[in-house]
């Protein structure tokens, strides 16, 4: 009886071992995910008085958890009767990432004018500032699915060979640990200046105190900016990785390439071919629409 108790112990220690190495390498595959989906929330989570930033992001947080709870049964039942789905939806979510990745870059080098910013005016009432929040809450929360939706399937192709045990322990680690580092990140990040103002003001504005306040209010903006373009970085070379290494054909060609070298060439070219197919249909429909209009 004790001896198979221990031997329990022992199969449940090897089970642990194994589940934190999966973790481990699914972890790393996500992380280009993670730095687009760090730099995005931290984007929706500025704009608010200070004293609603915290409130607003738990409350995206919780809406991230609902997602993730709604998206990981999901994926293990595909995963258990349709694996090869798993592989579709990758290579979609691919073609996806490639886009924004692309678009991000057409953005930059053909800049457009960017709509006024929509922070509530101090002279919004209460009522207005709180339908306001909602209005965003729900916005990110909409992209946190999308950006979830990615995470778990590439995490869940890591370890799709896996026993199906395995595949649910390590996609939910990973799953847990996206949604408290990121957003725990975020949250340190809004927060930045308003402990720098902090720190400005019970230093009177002297000592090293006040330069580390001021370096802290004036390195938040910089702080975003940078993530954003790290974001794009990894959103082409995830996307490029995605088809170099589902897609034989192409991991063939590029086999003697570097292998970053290949993942963003590949990144770039889906991304370009992606962008150029929406920027023709949106001409096309417009060019219709106008033309039924008059």
């Amino acid at each position: 009886m004790a001896s198979g108790f221990f031997a329990l112990l022992d199969d449940i220690g090897v089970l642990m071992d194994d589940v934190a190495a999966m973790s481990k390498v699914a972890t790393k595959k996500t992380a280009g995910i993670l730095g687009d989906d760090l730099a995005v929330n931290a984007e929706k989570a500025s704009g608010f008085v200070s004293s609603r930033e915290i409130p607003v992001l738990w409350a995206i947080t919780k809406g991230s958890f609902i997602n993730k709870l709604i998206i990981l049964p999901i994926a293990f039942l595909l995963s258990a009767f349709l694996p090869w789905a798993v592989t579709v939806i990758l290579l979609l979510g691919g073609i996806y990432l490639a886009f924004e990745g692309a678009e991000k870059i057409y953005e930059w080098i053909f800049p457009h004018s960017k709509p006024e910013t929509d922070i509530p005016p101090q002279e919004m009432s209460e009522e207005e500032i709180i339908a306001h929040e909602k209005e965003k809450i729900k916005a990110a929360i909409v992209t946190d699915f999308i950006l979830s939706v990615e995470i778990v399937i590439i995490a869940l192709s890591s370890v799709v060979n896996e026993p199906i045990l395995n595949q649910i322990m390590v996609v939910s680690v990973v799953a847990i640990i996206a949604t408290i580092g990121v957003y725990g990140i975020v949250a340190a990040i809004v927060r930045m200046d308003d402990l720098g103002l902090r720190l400005i003001k019970n230093n009177d504005g002297k000592g090293f105190g006040n330069t580390v306040g001021r370096f802290l209010v004036s390195a938040l903006p910089k702080i975003v900016k940078s993530l954003s373009v790290i974001g794009t970085i990894a959103l082409i070379l995830v996307a490029g990785g995605i088809f170099v290494h589902n897609l034989e054909f192409i991991h063939d060609a590029l086999h003697s390439l570097p292998a970053i070298v290949g993942e963003a060439l590949t990144g770039l070219v889906v991304g370009a071919l992606s962008l150029g197919i929406y920027k023709l249909v949106k001409v096309l429909f417009f060019k219709k629409d106008k033309a039924a209009a008059h």
